[in-house]
């Protein structure tokens, strides 16, 4: 019986009945939902719990922290990458989400696009990092919600942090370097161009992990017995 209610939580958190960062149920509307006991219902969130999908704040109540368990077993390996391994994998996801959005989108997934898109522009006419962070975040976001493709929306969020992070020396120019490339990104999801697509995410981070590459010192190479 725990397993089974374990499974209808994890599915309203995974199907977005329950969203991240919204308070779940309290545990007398729990039991009359999947017609349990407490204990049950209670071993049930404690699974949540442990899984990292859910936290508990005392006094508030139980609170979605993640939509599944990949995204937070990569939120935690995330944090431990340097920047060149971040830019890459950043330019290998974005690169084929952005494809498949181009395929893939609707009218809504455009005007989402085209808002995110303006967003971002915005925050570069005040001198706030993080709202430059978070404007940059939620337009790629925007683009893989667009592929309609579930598992690579919980690869994303995952990936997340480690966004932000390689992020952060990026954000810091009076004028957006990016302003462009990202134009060019939404133009060409909305056109339906996979090829023009995965071609500005190339163009947008290519340069910053050549950077990157250019400034690792030079290993010495291996004896041979």
């Amino acid at each position: 019986m725990t397993d089974a209610v374990t499974a209808r939580f994890h599915e309203a958190i995974a199907d977005g009945a329950w969203p991240v960062g919204a308070r779940i149920p309290v545990e007398a509307d729990l039991m009359a939902w999947v017609g349990a006991g407490r204990n049950t219902v209670r071993e049930a969130i404690q699974s949540l719990v442990q899984a990292g999908l859910v936290r508990r704040e005392q006094g508030r109540g139980t609170f979605v922290i993640a939509r599944s368990e990949l995204a937070t077993s990569l939120a935690r390996r995330a944090t431990r990458v340097d920047r060149r391994d971040g830019l890459e994998l950043r330019n290998a996801i974005d690169g084929a989400a952005s494809a498949i959005a181009a395929r893939r989108r609707d009218e809504d997934d455009v005007a989402a696009l085209r808002a995110a898109l303006e967003v971002r522009t915005h925050t570069w006419d005040a001198p706030d990092r993080a709202a430059r962070i978070a404007a940059d975040v939620a337009l790629h976001r925007a683009v893989v919600a667009a592929t309609h493709n579930a598992l690579l929306v919980d690869l994303y969020d995952g990936l997340v942090p480690l966004y932000e992070d390689v992020l952060v020396d990026d954000v810091d120019a009076d004028a957006d370097p990016h302003a462009a490339d990202h134009a060019e990104l939404v133009a060409a999801i909305a056109d339906g161009s996979p090829e023009r697509a995965a071609a500005a995410i190339a163009t947008m981070l290519a340069p910053l992990i050549d950077a990157q590459v250019e400034s690792l010192p030079l290993r010495s190479p291996r004896s041979v017995d």
